[in-house]
């Protein structure tokens, strides 16, 4: 347990950061999902959109690696296009 006051403000901190760091990740893996599941080429579309947003986003702000978020929007691009 923190002793000196700046140390108990680093722990509060720190918990209301992670907190926030997992529920942006949950979300983006939520939406990730969501476009793979996608059935038909429109909605494909529609979702993509939003999710190549989110993952420039996100990768620059530092939650998700700027390569891992250049690999899943290839991916993701590449899925799309090949629905009916």
């Amino acid at each position: 347990m923190a002793n000196h006051p700046s140390a108990v403000k680093a722990a509060r901190q720190a918990l209301r950061h992670r907190e926030a760091n997992r529920k942006k990740v949950s979300t983006l893996r939520t939406t990730l999902r969501k476009i793979r599941s996608a059935k038909t080429k429109p909605e494909g579309e529609a979702l993509l959109t939003a999710t190549v947003k989110m993952l420039d986003q996100y990768a620059a702000a530092g939650y998700v690696h700027k390569n891992k978020a250049a690999n899943q929007k290839s991916k993701l691009t590449k899925f799309v296009k090949s629905l009916q």
